[in-house]
Order: structure tokens, then C-alpha cells, then sequence
């Protein structure tokens, strides 16, 4: 009796488990390939989510991550002043704010150690320049209250009328991180239902004059801040971008690079990771693009810089994420592939300039009387008789965008103290200007890279140009994430707001609409599950698919359109 209740007991014991292998393979746990293609703050968030989004919803991902190049963070580099690996210094991307939620929080997570800004020395002070004159000027160890007070004297009511626009928006582009906005399938929709297409459609200036913010104060403080954080002028940005430009409060970096926050995103996002593999094309996998079916994608990679021929992967995705600007990509595919078109954007080229020196900044170089002493930072703004234009050519008079004196680090050589720089600037900095700037003669020979031997004014020089950010011209339309069934796209956000947070939001938000689409997961156009409070709700993976092309065809006919 007991050998024959033992014999049912493993009857019954294999059965359920062949029945629950069966469920594994043919219901939502069945294995699904993820390619990602781009390691830097869109594509390492995006698989760091989606694995925990898989978690969360019992489902098994495999993520594959390419990037092409050797390095993750993407355009989040730091290097080693004078070549000394305890001398990091970011060539962009320097701070984030603790409102940065996805990057803040990453720190926290992972342990990472984070800096707050260099603290100037005393007699230090930070000046606005437009080329001719220093139209505002701030000195370290000076109190809040007084510089607000000189603020208020000069310029009314206009700093605390930009603060309450600043905060209004930045508070109002946070509900993006939340239910019922997140996550979003049309950031235009979701930029509508928001309000924030009555910032994006109109230039800071002049949305900034319609709220009757004083023009002196926005063409001084409000546009050195546009044009050091994207290289804009305040009529040639949208309001958006502008007010975000604005926002510092409780700026943070994390010790030895921001970089980390994306790697340590990348290596706990279990992912298989191939630096400088380039992905070359993106194909169907035969057969399945047929109507009725569901489409799995074949890519194409080759080793960055090799010349040898593409090969195909043997492996099928059910889902590709393009991470990185398509138009630097060099992906060959099709128009049957890629359903929903690609804007093609402007980018601003950046020229980024570090270096060291024994010599400070010189006064007679920003029009100061001898015996004065020369700013440590400066930001730069347009004079007021300068006609504003757009991207690089709107530098102005002044040549460059910002000039930072970083902080002082000791040259190896000498074991004195010098003072590391940082050049924003719309053009390759030349050696006339270098001399200009320090106030002592530099060769030509060291800026054209002639010449590699030591020069007595600049110990260690590192020229640097990228596509840093789009041009931010005012628009009402973005692009969407979803570019056709299982393809998805992040840098859509970078026109709306071009920052390593905004990268990454659009990761998580990816993510998030895989694992949906995975789970069979419906929401309804506001982004909530349908059914909420029932966290069960469900749908088929087809009815999910019409719904996204139904949302992604959201009418643009609404009130004021017009207007913006």
C-alpha cells in the first residue's frame, strides 16, 4: 500500500512539473532575446529595468548589449589630467542634480561615492562676460542674501519670477516618472497632456517675455546658462530646455566619473555585454514578418574599426532597443523594418578644451584695469547690440562659451601646484587664443599636436570635440520610442530635453513598455493598467500592438496647437 501511495506521489510529482515546464515555454516565462544596441545612459538603463521589470513580472530576459565602443557611459567621459589616474576630470556631463531620480538613486543603489562641487578659494569669483564687459560678477564666500540682493536691485522681480517658471516645469516633467504618465508610448502625447508643448513651441526669450521676466536678466544670467549648458542663445532654444538649464540646485557628480552610474547599471542588469562590436544591420527573421505574425529581428555586427565583412547572429530578438542617435549609427535596414521614421536632428558640435597651467587667467583679456584680478570662471552671454543666430554660428564676439578654472591639482614633474581649465567653446581653440587668455606666449606647434615635447605655460593639453546634444529649436512633435512591432528608440527624448537623466528615463520607460508587451500587459492611453487596482489585468500581444498604433496616431488638432 505504502510503495504503491509512493509511486502516485511521483506520478503526480512529475507530471506537474512536465505540465509547468510546458507553461514555462508556451506562456509568458518562455524565454525571450533583448538586443540593445548603445551602453550609454539610455542603453544601460534600459537593461537594468527591463531585467527587473522581467523579475517583477515572472518573465525571463536575455539582454544582449552592444556598443562600439570600449568604453560605457556613452558620451559621459572623464580622462586623467596630466596622465595621473587620481586626477579624473569630466570632458562633459559634469553634474547631475539630486532631482535626477533614475541617476541620484543609482548612486544610492550601488554604493557610489558622490563629490559636491569644487569649492572655490577666497578672492575667487565667477563672472559673466559678453565680450566687451562683465555684466555680473559672484564672489566666493560672499552670503546668499547679499548676491540675491544685488540680484533684486539690478533686475526687480525677474530672478524670482524665472525661479517659480523653473520650478513649475521641472516639477511638471517629474509626473513623467509616475502613474498615470508612465510609462509613455507618444512623448508627444504625453507632452500635451502635460502642458509642456506651450514651452517646447515657443523660444526661451520668448516665453520668458510673455511671463515678464526682465530682458536684461534673461540675455545676462538666464542665457550664459543656455549657452554653457547647450551652447544656445535664448532665442534659439526652446523654453523647456532653457528653464531646465537653470535648474542646479543641489548639484552632485559622483567621485572618479558619472560614468560609474552607468556601468554599475550595465553590470547588474545581468546582460551580456560586447564593447567594440558595431551593429551594422537589422533585418527581419525570415518568415515572420508576415501579416498575422509576430516579428523576431536578426542583426548584423562586425568588430568597430575592423574591415572585415558584417555577419549575421545566429540568435533571433524578439526585441531591438536602438539606444543612440540613428543618425551616427551607420545601421543599414529597411523601410519595412523601421514602420515609424527616424527624424534626422541637428547636433550641436562641441569643442571641449583642458588643460594645465602654472598661470591664472589674465585681466586685460576680459577688458579689466591692471592690478584687477581675472575671474576663475566665466560664463558668457551676447552683447547687448550682438544679433543672436542659432547653433555655432551664435558664439558671438566673445569666442567661446565658458572658461572654468576647475581646481588645482600638482604637476608630477614640478610637484607645484597648478590650475586645471576647462574651454567650452563652439570652434578648436588656437594657440593665439591660448596666449591671449594666460597672457604669455604658447607655440602653435602644441595646439596642431606637432609637437608632443612639454611647454613651460601648459603642462598637459587634451583636446577633445562631440556631437554633444541636438540644437534644441522649438517643435511640437518628438519622436516616439515604438519605431514598429518589437523595434524601439530612446534618443526621441534628446529634442524634448537633452540630458544623462532625460537618457535615461527613456531606458526605464522602454523597458517598461517591453516588459508590457512581454507580459501582455494592457494599460489604457493614460499609462495606467486597465482594471487598476486588479494588478492581473491582461491582453493579448496582438491587441496590444493595434492599441500602440492607435496611440501613436494621437491627433495633433487640439486647443492652441495653432498658437505654438
Amino acid at each position: 500500500m505504502w510503495l504503491l501511495l509512493l509511486k502516485l506521489v511521483a506520478l503526480a510529482t512529475v507530471t506537474s512539473a512536465a505540465r509547468h515546464a510546458t507553461n514555462s515555454v508556451q506562456g509568458v516565462n518562455e524565454v525571450r532575446n533583448v538586443a540593445i544596441i548603445g551602453a550609454g545612459a539610455a542603453g544601460s538603463s534600459a537593461a537594468y529595468y527591463l531585467q527587473k521589470y522581467a523579475e517583477e513580472e515572472g518573465l525571463t530576459v536575455n539582454i544582449t548589449v552592444f556598443e562600439k565602443t570600449d568604453h560605457i557611459g556613452g558620451r559621459t567621459i572623464t580622462v586623467n589630467a596630466l596622465d595621473d589616474p587620481k586626477e579624473r576630470v569630466e570632458l562633459g556631463a559634469s553634474i547631475f542634480i539630486k532631482d535626477n531620480h533614475i541617476l541620484y538613486n543609482a548612486t544610492r543603489n550601488f554604493n557610489l561615492s558622490l563629490t559636491e562641487l569644487s569649492k572655490p578659494e577666497a578672492g575667487d569669483y565667477t563672472a559673466i562676460w559678453d565680450g566687451e564687459t562683465i555684466v555680473f560678477e559672484s564672489y566666493a564666500g560672499t552670503s546668499w542674501w547679499w548676491d540675491t540682493t544685488k540680484l533684486f536691485l539690478r533686475y526687480g522681480l525677474a530672478p524670482y519670477r524665472a525661479v517659480q517658471l523653473v520650478k513649475s516645469a521641472v516639477g511638471t516633467f517629474l509626473r513623467l516618472y509616475e502613474a498615470p504618465y508612465f510609462p509613455f508610448r507618444s512623448l508627444t502625447q504625453r507632452a500635451f497632456e502635460l502642458g509642456l508643448l506651450r514651452l517646447t513651441g515657443v523660444t526661451g526669450e520668448q516665453y520668458l517675455k510673455e511671463n515678464n521676466v526682465n530682458e536684461d536678466f534673461v540675455r545676462e544670467l538666464m542665457q550664459s546658462a543656455t549657452r554653457v549648458n547647450y551652447a544656445s542663445n535664448m532665442a534659439y532654444i526652446h523654453a523647456l530646455e532653457a528653464l531646465v538649464s537653470f535648474s542646479t540646485e543641489g548639484a552632485v557628480a559622483v567621485a572618479g566619473g558619472n560614468w560609474q552610474i552607468f556601468q554599475s547599471l550595465l553590470q547588474n542588469s545581468q546582460a551580456s555585454y560586447h564593447p567594440n562590436t558595431s551593429v551594422t544591420g537589422i533585418a527581419f527573421q525570415k518568415g515572420t514578418n508576415k501579416p498575422g505574425s509576430v516579428p523576431k529581428y536578426v542583426i548584423s555586427t562586425k568588430q568597430t574599426n575592423s574591415k572585415s565583412k558584417a555577419s549575421k547572429l545566429s540568435t533571433s530578438f524578439d526585441s531591438v532597443i536602438i539606444a543612440s542617435p540613428w543618425q551616427f549609427s551607420d545601421i543599414e535596414t529597411t523601410n519595412e523594418v523601421i514602420k515609424h521614421r527616424i527624424d534626422t536632428i541637428p547636433y550641436m558640435k562641441l569643442h571641449v578644451t583642458l588643460f594645465t597651467s602654472p598661470f591664472r587667467l589674465q585681466p586685460s583679456f576680459f577688458g579689466l584695469e591692471p592690478g584687477k584680478v581675472a575671474p576663475s570662471n566665466v560664463y558668457t552671454t551676447l552683447g547687448r547690440d550682438e544679433v543672436p543666430h542659432e547653433a555655432g554660428d551664435g558664439v558671438g564676439r566673445t569666442g567661446f562659451y565658458s572658461v572654468s578654472t576647475l581646481r588645482t591639482v600638482t604637476n608630477p614633474k614640478t610637484q607645484k601646484k597648478e590650475f586645471l581649465y576647462k574651454i567650452f567653446s563652439a570652434e578648436a581653440v588656437t594657440a593665439s587664443f591660448l596666449s591671449d587668455l594666460l597672457g604669455t606666449p604658447i607655440p602653435s606647434s602644441f595646439t596642431s599636436n606637432e609637437s608632443m615635447s612639454e611647454v613651460e605655460p601648459i603642462s598637459w593639453y587634451y583636446p577633445h570635440w562631440f556631437y554633444s546634444y541636438p540644437i534644441e529649436s522649438p517643435r511640437v512633435t518628438f519622436q516616439d520610442p515604438i519605431l514598429g512591432r518589437g523595434l524601439y528608440y530612446t534618443s526621441g527624448v534628446e529634442s524634448f530635453i537633452s540630458t544623462m537623466e532625460t537618457s535615461a528615463l527613456m531606458g526605464m520607460n522602454v523597458a517598461r513598455l517591453i516588459a508590457d508587451d512581454f507580459a501582455g500587459i494592457k494599460r489604457n492611453g493614460r499609462g495606467a493598467r486597465v482594471g487598476q487596482p486588479d494588478p492581473g489585468a491582461r491582453m493579448p500581444r496582438e491587441d496590444f500592438w493595434d492599441s500602440m498604433d492607435s496611440e501613436m496616431g494621437v491627433s495633433m488638432n487640439f486647443l492652441g496647437a495653432d498658437e505654438l
